[in-house]
């Protein structure tokens, strides 16, 4: 089989590790061309891959380009999808799939329009074996009918540049995916509260509280602090009619001595999550090699989590309780 020939629009943080994961961990796969906002950094990225700089919209239409992946600034994505679905190119793209509900309903309607699944976005979590683990407890049935889950979502840190509606764009998100695929319902209502604020938030409102009802009747409330301090802190349990399921730590072995018990807790995402981006990309690659439709998040999961965000940022303004609202899903996701 030949390699999958894949160009790179954004060599930030995320690009570049990315590039690194298909490069050293991925089989089959060769990173052809990059592009970036920063020409500089987009040369010495192309220069490391061997691969040449292009502008992102000619990148997506070159003959040699195979597949797309999309990992540059959130409020580009959108344009970058469409135009790889126009060009019936398999694309990756980081999350989120789109900035606003109706840009990213946009895309569903264009890919729905194609007949065929070429788009899939990168929510990572359920790739993650610890999260893979607790989805067969509960799929199994041992803690009966789930009734409510309760989440964390705690960073030790966040850089200068994150913004106050980035803790539900791009950091609650995360459990907003995790939730419509571990129950398998959609969410129907949000609201957003806050307690009193910690001495280290700055202009951030952390930390929250997301309350969100899911279809069926199953509520589950996240916390969001990203100036936890003490590590980068993920942490999910589910409450059935009959017991309790709790997520796991992947890897994490604790030691008892000298009369204390010591558990290690992850620096950053990197290293809490970093074997479910390879088994994400791994996954991704393949398919796109077969030739098959990429079986992870979709379009409409890209969708449904964006208009989930809109609607949790509209209560963290009102401190209203909003109605989720998604509208009728294409075939083409049903079926799946």
């Amino acid at each position: 089989m030949m390699s999958l020939r894949v160009g790179v629009i954004g060599t930030g943080a995320i690009g570049r590790d990315h590039i690194r994961r298909l490069t050293s961990v991925v089989a089959g796969v060769e990173i052809v061309a990059v592009a970036d906002a920063d020409p500089e950094l987009a040369r010495r990225v192309a220069g490391e891959a061997g691969a040449r700089v292009l502008p992102g919209d000619r990148l997506i239409g070159e003959p040699d380009v195979d597949a797309v992946l999309v990992c540059s600034w959130g409020a580009t994505h959108a344009d970058y999808v469409l135009a790889a679905i126009a060009a019936g190119k398999p694309v990756f793209c980081e999350k989120p799939l789109a900035t606003t509900p109706d840009a990213a309903l946009a895309i569903v309607d264009a890919e729905a329009r194609r007949g065929k699944r070429l788009v899939q976005v990168g929510y990572m979590r359920r790739y993650d074996d610890a999260y893979r683990a607790l989805k067969r407890e509960l799929d199994g049935g041992v803690i009966g009918a789930p009734l409510m889950m309760h989440c964390a979502h705690r960073n030790a840190s966040v850089p200068a540049f994150y913004r106050p509606d980035d803790m539900i764009t791009d950091t609650a998100v995360h459990e907003i995916d995790m939730l419509r695929w571990l129950f398998g319902a959609e969410i129907v209502a949000v609201r957003v509260l806050r307690p009193r604020t910690g001495g280290h938030t700055g202009d951030l409102p952390e930390p929250m509280l997301l309350v969100l009802e899911l279809d069926g009747g199953v509520l589950a409330d996240v916390e969001i602090s990203v100036n936890a301090r003490y590590g980068y802190d993920i942490r999910g349990e589910i409450l059935g009619e009959s017991g309790t399921a709790a997520l796991g730590e992947p890897g994490v072995v604790a030691v008892r001595s000298a009369g204390r018990l010591a558990v290690p807790i992850a620096g950053d995402w990197r290293e809490r999550f970093g074997p479910a981006y390879d088994a994400e990309l791994r996954d991704w690659a393949g398919t796109v090699r077969a030739g098959q439709p990429p079986g992870g998040p979709s379009c409409w999961d890209g969708y449904a989590a964006t208009s989930v965000s809109a609607a949790a940022l509209s209560s963290l303004r009102t401190g209203e309780r909003v109605v989720v609202s998604l509208g009728d899903q294409p075939e083409l996701y049903r079926r799946e």
